[in-house]
């Protein structure tokens, strides 16, 4: 747990509870177990005083459903009260593995599934609860940010919506566009990375990477995502280059103009690591092209990572991408719903965020700055070094580095 010394002397803005929807049971599950033993190891001013009963718990979860008629209509139901706590009410949007019965068949839930109860329970606290903040990994609707026809603005619609309804606070990761806070410019918004876990994870798993600019390009394979590369490169101290798409703007195919081509700009990547970093893997055809191209190209090895592994077209195209030498590995997280299938393939790497988001409630819990999670800079910055010289001394016969 980051900087745990900050929440010494901090007191808790109010008793501390979780709902996890259906949807993020299992990460709800994890994150308890987390907060149960920050709250039991940390030496807190006020962890014994009686005026805070409840502020070391076996169980911060609460208990919550949302069933549904056979016609399809659903409620919002708590078994337990919220008058007065700080509540956290965590979902994930893209969970299409819960299914739920209309009129004789059976229906996936889809992120406006999700939505609707998660706005279900919110309505079902009728304001008793002190402070409302959500954990949304995934953005409701957040590639859909900026009008540019005649469209709707989804994400915005739906941050104001749910800050009427009393959220005060919103919580995410990796915003396809975090200027989108700016439709509730008076109520938070927390968009954090999973910079630090993502690295790590890939430095567990390959122990030869070289990292500097010699031998290792992080590479955004799009304009969008240019930000994060040049972030992730920085910290690394790799070199960056990016793709970007040739549209044919004559057509329309599944609402968005179809790709041509993709076109490198950047230096020479012969004999380097490659990192491709993105937001998302949707059905992974621009992540893989990039990928064909940069092999093509002479790229020794190519490593993809993605905050969240939607792999909306199955793992087909990737399986077959791998046996063909295209990529090496798969970097994604746990912030969203990922199939066993996920699980069991060899090159995907999934980076467990359950012990972030832990740190990241007990410290809005108690009011203290995000300063102490947000910028990963300083810790990534330690496991490459240690990383480094590793490697060093290991190449020096010191077997116990």
């Amino acid at each position: 747990m980051p900087r745990v010394e900050e929440l010494k002397d901090a007191m808790p803005v109010a008793p501390l509870n979780i709902i996890a929807l259906k949807s993020a049971k299992a990460m709800g599950d994890n994150i308890n177990r987390h907060l149960v033993a920050y709250r039991k190891a940390v030496d807190n001013t006020f962890k014994n005083d009686p005026a805070f009963e409840g502020y070391v718990s076996d169980n911060y979860l609460l208990k919550a459903e949302t069933p549904r008629f056979g016609s399809g209509e659903a409620k919002g139901m708590l078994y337990e009260s919220v008058r007065g706590c700080d509540l956290y009410i965590l979902v994930d949007v893209m969970n299409h593995s819960i299914k739920y019965p209309i009129n004789g068949f059976e229906n996936s839930m889809s992120p406006d599934d999700h939505f609707q109860d998660l706005k279900r329970v919110i309505a079902a606290c009728n304001g008793k609860a002190h402070r409302i903040s959500v954990i949304m990994p995934f953005l409701y609707e957040g590639r859909q940010h900026r009008r540019t026809a005649r469209e709707s603005l989804d994400c915005a619609n739906a941050l104001k919506e749910l800050a009427k309804m009393g959220v005060s606070d919103f919580i995410t990761f990796d915003a396809h566009d975090p200027r989108v806070q700016n439709a509730t410019p008076l109520y938070g918004f927390d968009n954090f990375s999973p910079s630090y876990q993502m690295t790590k994870e890939l430095l567990n798993q390959v122990r030869d990477l070289v990292i500097d600019k010699e031998h290792m390009t992080v590479i955004s394979p799009d304009e969008g995502a240019m930000d994060r590369a040049i972030y992730f490169s920085t910290i690394l101290g790799a070199d960056t280059g990016m793709f970007y798409k040739r549209r044919d703007y004559t057509k329309i195919v599944n609402g968005k103009n179809p790709i041509i081509a993709h076109e490198f700009l950047g230096e020479k990547i012969d004999g380097k690591d490659v990192v491709i970093i993105d937001d998302m893997i949707a059905s992974g055809e621009s992540m893989l092209d990039t990928s064909r191209q940069l092999k093509e190209m002479n790229a020794r090895r190519v490593f993809l990572c993605s905050t969240f592994g939607l792999f909306t077209a199955g793992l087909k195209s990737f399986d077959e991408a791998h046996e063909k030498g295209y990529f090496d590995y798969v970097i994604t997280t746990n912030l969203t719903y990922l199939p066993k299938e996920v699980y069991d393939k060899p090159y995907i790497l999934v980076a467990d965020m359950s012990k972030f988001l832990a740190s990241i409630i007990d410290f809005s819990n108690h009011d203290v700055s995000f300063a102490n999670v947000l910028t990963p800079t300083e810790k990534i910055h330690k496991i490459v070094e240690k990383y480094n010289n590793r490697l060093y001394n290991e190449e020096n016969g010191d077997d116990n580095a």
